[in-house]
């Protein structure tokens, strides 16, 4: 075997390894977050209420969307390939309709691993509506979500945006930064 030979083997090698080792850790993420119903409950709860005790004009704002659906812990790693997985609960005037899963794989440099929670509000009903029959709603495909960013000492008001389905991230912990949900995957769970 010549150098060429055995230096393609290598980059081979390395590759499936990273695959197997990154899938290995996602199954493993998602054994571990597979919650019972109530323990999701519990968790949008506190999500929510760390939402409105940080962002000024949270409360209100949410009150106004047509449902909201809230991942208290999303967990993302990477190394070169990088995955994320949260379980939540979609509400529709304040109690819990549906749970979800959200998925979602990245390929680049990266490296380490966050945890943030997310929230989805879903300003118009027909963007509520076409989430639910759908049979896993992708971000950025199925439909737009614009990223709500509020600096210190800013408040949140409903007359600032029109967009039909508004994502918050907050609480993000870790070495990863990444603001976005392009390519995020939500599904119905069975609960």
């Amino acid at each position: 075997m010549n150098n060429l030979q055995e230096n393609r083997l290598k980059r081979a090698f390395i590759i499936v390894s990273f695959f197997l080792l990154t899938s290995f850790f996602l199954v493993q993420i998602k054994t571990a977050y597979a919650g019972s119903a109530k323990e999701i409950d519990v968790g949008v709860d506190k999500a929510l209420k760390k939402f409105h005790k940080e962002m000024p004009g949270g409360k209100g704002f949410l009150a106004g969307a047509k449902g909201v659906l809230v991942f208290p812990h999303v967990i993302k790693a990477g190394f070169g390939i990088g995955g994320e997985y949260g379980e939540g609960a979609l509400r529709v005037n304040n109690k819990t309709v549906d749970y979800y899963n959200t998925v979602a794989a990245s390929f680049g440099f990266q490296l380490g691993a966050q945890k943030k929670t997310i929230i989805l509000a879903f300003m118009e009903q027909k963007a509520l509506d076409e989430f639910r029959i759908s049979e896993g709603w992708k971000a950025g495909v199925d439909g737009s979500v614009a990223l709500i960013t509020i600096g210190m000492g800013d408040s949140l008001d409903t007359t600032n945006v029109k967009d039909p389905i508004l994502a918050f991230v907050f609480g993000q912990k870790g070495l990863m930064y990444n603001l976005t949900l392009e390519g995020s995957k939500f599904t119905k769970l069975k609960k």
